[in-house]
């Protein structure tokens, strides 16, 4: 039985619920610190590395805890404004205390030597590869306590620890069979029990001591004011990143601004590509199988990614992750995978990992994912899509226009067969409607790039090309009651079906479209909140159920604004962004009864359709009080 939470406090040996969870990133790689001060989950050298912190899969596989002794629920958490640092404060008996974490970022580095990691261009800045994290009483005295404990290899080898220096203020961590070695800088005293790094200490008001855990070759800080300093460099360089952006007056503002930086958190900065999420394994559904590794990146999403970033004024970040795209694809010389490793990776080999319990029993743990082998209809569309909006800021050049043309014909090759579908179900492939969809969008959207190209007669070939899917799918894909179906062997409903109006498949004022939307609001939702699909009408080779795909529940937004229900767009709108956790982050998926956060966590996908969805209420609001104002 799971005990419920009060506060975000779970009883000692249970786990914090998912959306309690605090997120850092370094560009490089990610953390999440529980509420009690403990960081548990941080895979390293980079974010889909093995964890030497993960607690979050099984409390003994390794955390890192600072906090006042006796207490562990915290009274606030926040980030600093426009960062992505962490403050969390605790009331005591005898006084007040305030923990600030960081995954430090720093100048460029690589001034005297190339870096051997980055593939992108340089930049001003750099990770530090540095967890820091201050800790400072601001009234009365606290006991303070600081437990390290990492297990390198996903929990597998216990750290081995010595002294790094004569005194008690460097230690260094390391693993059997593990290259791996992790320093400790810090002014307490630091001590030994077998694999764990411990420190006590009474802080009195205006006291304050930092720990620096680092893995590189470049230097943690070594005294409190060089902390300070480093720490107030991360805030500068998240806040100037922030002011790069283009954020409307509004009262949402504030969630496209963290939405913001937890995409820029999830992102690969050496290459450029964008993890859908920080883990691995964390439960679609409490004590279910659906668990899976989302620290690699879709080509689904290209080209929603670089729309969210081209409308909150993001143009080197989407031009990054533009160009990650482009060097995938040429290597694959036309031929796509569905996903790649966050360094363009093809081969993402699932295995289990048995020896863990998995998040509150949920098992089995994954890392890799075998759905990258799986063949998936949309990826054609996603990147042409992408280098559609893409040349609408850049020049379509002559390697870009090659891949075009070999993405496109590939699409039109394969567009009649069976595929997994968008969500790579484990059964057998079908046809799917949204992968027929994302098809036509590949055939659209290169004949719109040929006709810019003055490749008129190629462009009328593959306008002729999406009229034909178009018309198949209308065919054998729209139900007696003119709604569109998942695929052409069933009546049942799929969410996939809202990127119809989306896409601009058909115009948002086409009966069909109307009819799918509001069937989808009427019947695929759990508390107005989106289901992908129903797990009794679909075969996805999975047992159990799951929680409303939070993703899918913004496209109904977008979609209710595209046929004209702002009404009922901003009514759901609210309600999801009312689902925030405290921090303003979304994991996957909402249990709708609860409420209760689910999946992998911070969710890419879900930040993507949360920027779409509302900037296109804001839009939808303004352009209507603009109307009123004319009449």
């Amino acid at each position: 039985m799971t005990v419920p939470s009060v506060n975000g406090f779970q009883p000692r040996g249970q786990f914090p619920p998912i959306g309690d969870y605090g997120f850092l990133s370094d560009c490089e790689t990610t953390a999440l610190v529980a509420p009690d001060g403990g960081v548990e989950w941080l895979c390293l050298p980079r974010m889909d590395s093995p964890s030497v912190f993960g607690a979050v899969l099984d409390r003994d596989a390794g955390t890192f805890r600072i906090g006042p002794t006796g207490v562990r629920v915290p009274s606030s958490r926040r980030y600093i404004p426009g960062t992505l640092v962490l403050e969390t404060s605790w009331w005591t008996p005898g006084g007040w205390l305030v923990v600030t974490d960081a995954l430090l970022i720093g100048p460029w580095h690589h001034d005297d030597h190339r870096s051997e990691t980055h593939r992108r261009p340089p930049t001003d800045y750099d990770a530090d590869h540095v967890l820091l994290r201050l800790v400072k009483c601001v009234s009365g005295q606290v006991q303070v306590r600081m437990d390290c404990t990492p297990v390198f290899d996903y929990g597998v080898n216990h750290a081995t620890w010595d002294y790094g220096s004569s005194d008690y203020h460097e230690a260094i961590a390391t693993g059997d069979g593990d290259g791996l070695r992790l320093h400790l800088t810090t002014d307490l005293n630091v001590g030994f029990e077998g694999p764990l790094a411990t420190s006590r200490t009474l802080l009195k008001q205006g006291d304050s001591r930092f720990v620096a855990l680092s893995w590189s070759e470049h230097l943690p800080p070594r005294t409190i004011e060089e902390a300070r300093q480093r720490l107030t460099w991360t805030c500068h360089h998240w806040q100037h990143w922030l002011d790069r952006g283009r954020f409307p007056d509004h009262p949402w503002r504030s969630l496209l601004q963290r939405s913001a930086l937890t995409l820029k958190g999830l992102t690969f900065a050496p290459s450029g590509a964008v993890a859908a999420a920080a883990t691995t394994s964390l439960p679609e559904t409490p004590g279910g199988v659906r668990n899976w590794d989302y620290r690699y990146t879709w080509m689904r999403d290209t080209a929603g990614t670089l729309a969210a970033l081209y409308t909150l004024g993001f143009d080197w970040e989407a031009n990054d992750f533009f160009q990650f795209v482009v060097d995938v694809v040429t290597a694959e010389s036309g031929s796509l995978q569905l996903m790649y490793g966050v360094d363009g990776e093809r081969v993402l080999e699932e295995r289990t990992l048995d020896h863990l319990s998995g998040y509150d029993g949920a098992r089995p743990v994954r890392v890799g994912n075998a759905a990258y082998s799986q063949r998936q209809h949309d990826v054609w569309g996603a990147v042409v899509g992408a280098i559609d909006l893409y040349t609408a800021h850049q020049r379509l050049d002559d390697r870009t226009w090659a891949m075009v043309r070999a993405l496109v014909e590939e699409a039109l090759d394969h567009w009649g067969e069976p595929d997994q579908g968008i969500w790579e179900v484990r059964s057998g492939p079908q046809h799917f409607t949204s992968s027929k969809v994302m098809c036509w969008y590949a055939a659209s959207a290169g004949a719109r790039l040929a006709a810019g190209r003055g490749e008129n007669t190629l462009a009328d070939e593959w306008r002729a090309a999406a009229e034909e899917i178009r018309t198949d799918v209308l065919e054998h894909a729209v139900d007696e009651r003119g709604v569109l179906t998942q695929h052409y062997d069933t009546k049942a409903l799929d969410a996939s079906v809202l990127l119809v109006p989306l896409l601009g498949f058909l115009p948002w004022d086409d009966e069909r479209v109307r009819n799918t939307v509001l069937a989808v609001a009427d019947e695929l939702t759990e508390g107005d909140l989106v289901l992908r699909y129903r797990v009794d009408a679909t075969e996805d080779g999975l047992t159990g159920e799951e929680g409303t795909f939070t993703m899918c529940s913004f496209w109904l937004v977008s979609a209710y604004v595209a046929i004209g229900e702002l009404d009922r767009a901003r009514r759901l709108c609210e309600k999801l962004l009312s689902y925030a956790t405290q921090l303003q982050l979304y994991a996957e998926e909402i249990d709708p009864h609860s409420g209760r956060h689910l999946g992998n966590f911070p969710q890419a996908f879900t930040h993507l359709a949360l920027v779409h969805a509302v900037t296109a209420v804001i839009k939808a609001e303004r352009d209507e009080a603009r109307a009123d104002r004319q009449r």
